[in-house]
């Protein structure tokens, strides 16, 4: 009996490509050459599953193209690649990659929040152009962390996680606002409580962004969400690009709007918006939030996991359309 026929869109550690191997016919991208919108359309007709990024695009046009196709799995937890709707119709199963992640990406966060607040790659820049030839009273003064107000938008596990290093670690007052609120216990572990977005805004000194992205989400802070913030406030985005107007961003930090930003996504990945570049008082990486690599080889070995328990048992560990499976 011939083997089920999947690909993996790029270069993943060998030992995800060996355990897949008893189990499919392989085809992978370890040369990690990104596809065409054309090219993955023709490659993806030809499988009966995916293993993919979280980049490549798996919706109406791609899956009219591709009748054989049962499941996509998604190495990452976020999912705006997926129309699930879409693939619900055409009874293609969707799965992504949660909890796996969460831990590595919190302290990210928390490590991305300090790098602003305290101008650490500030600091660092200084050094490497050789401008620092004595010490001064108010070198590089930052913002406090200890003790202030944390801001949370969305309150996911993630956001959770990183409420906890806040509250116990750093003594802080943490705030939060989510698309519905937490149980009692959830709030009390994280020794958080729930605000308005305006209020979480207003009176956070650092705020982090960990909402799923969505249509509804797209710009979710804009121009007046930066102008309700503190102008001592730092901002950081480990969510999604379009979460931020990267533009209105720029702008509010050129003009000291807000005190600094640290973004790790951004709208147009890999390109950044030009006037972001230009700014001393932002922080960026590039999309490296889950990036070590024993959390990474665990997101792909989840995803792995889903193709192998769809064809051999007919079900997946982490769906998002169970409805396909029913």
């Amino acid at each position: 009996m011939s083997k089920p026929k999947i690909v993996v869109t790029r270069h993943v550690y060998p030992e995800v490509l060996a355990h897949l191997a008893p189990h499919f016919e392989v085809t992978h991208n370890q040369a990690d050459k990104p596809y065409s919108l054309e090219e993955w359309t023709a490659l993806l007709s030809q499988q009966d599953g995916a293993l993919t990024m979280g980049i490549e695009p798996v919706n109406e046009q791609v899956l009219s193209a591709c009748p054989q196709l049962r499941i996509c799995a998604n190495l990452s937890v976020g999912y705006n690649n997926f129309d699930v709707p879409a693939m619900t119709r055409h009874k293609v199963v969707a799965t992504n990659a949660p909890d796996v992640l969460t831990e590595t990406t919190a302290d990210f966060g928390f490590a991305l929040m300090m790098a602003t607040a305290r101008r650490i790659t500030e600091g660092e820049h200084y050094i490497r152009r050789g401008d620092w030839h004595q010490w001064k009273l108010d070198f590089f003064c930052g913002a406090e962390v200890h003790g202030t107000t944390l801001g949370i938008m969305g309150m996911g596990r993630i956001g959770q996680a990183i409420a906890k290093r806040g509250a116990h670690g750093f003594g802080m007052k943490v705030v939060y606002h989510n698309r519905s609120r937490l149980a009692p216990e959830l709030e009390a572990a994280c020794k958080a409580s729930y605000v308005s977005k305006a209020e979480l805004l207003q009176t956070a000194d650092h705020v982090v962004l960990v909402v799923p992205y969505s249509k509804e989400a797209h710009h979710t802070i804009g121009a007046p969400e930066l102008a309700l913030m503190k102008p001592t406030a730092t901002l950081v985005n480990i969510a999604r690009g379009g979460i931020v107007d990267d533009a209105a961003l720029a702008q509010a930090l050129q003009q000291g709007q807000i005190a600094a930003a640290g973004l790790d996504v951004f709208e147009r990945e890999p390109q950044v918006h030009p006037e972001l570049l230009k700014c001393h008082n932002v922080v960026l990486t590039p999309h490296i939030a889950s990036s070590t690599r024993a959390t990474r080889l665990g997101m792909a070995m989840l995803a792995a996991n889903n193709l192998i328990a769809f064809f051999k048992e007919g079900r997946v560990l982490t769906p998002l359309n169970p409805e396909v499976l029913a």
